[in-house]
């Protein structure tokens, strides 16, 4: 299976490049994953394609500030993301440019005497290289203080603007707890308390796992053949509670919703392991057999990404890519801040 199986024109008018003026407004798919059947809704609607009984699941993480600038002592400047918090602390960035072990990078500062009672730039030293552009980093202060501090929001790459005031909201979920993501659950984004409020009155429960998104979900392909990947591995918690729902649901034979594909991979890794707590590497690609999801809740993916390999394995690429084709000649807004697909 080739990398370049998964693939489709995107037009750039179809990218959406800032989140809806208010949030909860997107449109959503909805793709009958046996039929191939698409239903043109909108996400304040998702009540109406879910049933009383049925569990849907969210991912609290909460998206760091990960963003970093920083300058080498010869002024040269090098973007540093922090990446997702394993069950430690932070100490590794992804970063662009040339670096080596041993360089000094100083923090450019961006924070009020307020955040930062120290009033001093911190420096980031490079302690060790460890491939695909990542590394890890010392310094006398804590990482996780100083992204609070100096660190902006870690918007996707392809949307070549700063963060704005606006972001740091948007690019949070509402529920939003657990701090250590270096990436939003996008198909979150767009999902607000009035929306969540409508699925309690019908009777459908909810329930909360984390997951920190990192490497493993934005992480680029770089090998032809599909198999050939390996998955970074991102820190997940399943609560005691949430496993509870999660065999009640079952029990009574109601359907487990995921809302966004970290959740999916999470709750796959835990029918695969047993395991509720650790490092979650799964790779879903097309011939998986899913044990716990039966409904998916997912933004529209980039092209040969591993999120829209986890798409197709769960619709089919035959019933996905003419939704995506519908979605793109009907003008939806694609990628992180747009619309959303309900795949049952």
């Amino acid at each position: 299976m080739l990398v370049s199986d998964f693939d489709y024109h995107l037009p750039d008018e179809n990218i959406a490049k800032y989140p809806p003026k208010v949030r909860g407004t997107s449109r959503l798919l909805v793709l009958n994953r046996q039929t191939g059947a698409i239903t043109d809704s909108k996400y304040q609607n998702l009540a109406d394609f879910l049933d009383p009984g049925d569990l849907l699941i969210l991912n609290d993480t909460r998206v760091m500030p990960a963003r970093l600038d920083t300058t080498l002592p010869d002024g040269r400047h090098r973007e540093l993301i922090v990446l997702e918090k394993h069950n430690s602390d932070l100490n590794t960035v992804l970063y662009r440019g040339k670096l080596h072990v041993g360089d000094h990078l100083t923090v450019l500062s961006q924070a009020t005497p307020e955040e930062d009672p120290q009033k001093t730039s911190p420096t980031l030293i490079i302690s060790e290289l460890l491939g695909n552009g990542t590394a890890k980093v010392s310094s006398d202060r804590p990482l996780a203080e100083i992204v609070e501090a100096y660190g902006s929001v870690p918007l996707p790459p392809y949307l070549h603007r700063h963060a704005t005031t606006e972001d740091k909201q948007r690019y949070q979920t509402v529920w939003a707890k657990q701090t250590g993501s270096a990436a939003a659950p996008t198909a979150s984004l767009n999902m607000t308390e009035k929306t969540l409020e409508k699925l309690r009155q019908k009777g459908i429960e909810t329930a909360t796992l984390t997951l920190h998104v990192g490497l493993g979900t934005f992480l680029p392909i770089r090998t032809e053949n599909l198999e050939d990947h390996k998955m970074h591995s991102e820190y997940f918690q399943i609560p005691p509670e949430t496993i509870e729902k999660i065999q009640a649901t079952r029990k009574n034979h109601h359907r487990i919703v995921a809302l966004g594909t970290t959740v999916a991979r999470t709750l796959e890794y835990y029918a695969k392991t047993g395991q509720t707590s650790g490092e979650d590497d799964i790779f879903i690609y097309p011939g998986f057999n899913f044990q716990l999801v039966d409904a998916l809740l997912t933004n529209f993916h980039a092209p040969k990404s591993t999120v829209l390999m986890l798409a197709s394995a769960f619709a089919t690429w035959e019933n996905l890519k003419p939704a995506y084709d519908h979605a793109i000649k009907n003008h939806y807004q694609l990628l992180s801040y747009g619309d959303s697909m309900l795949i049952i």
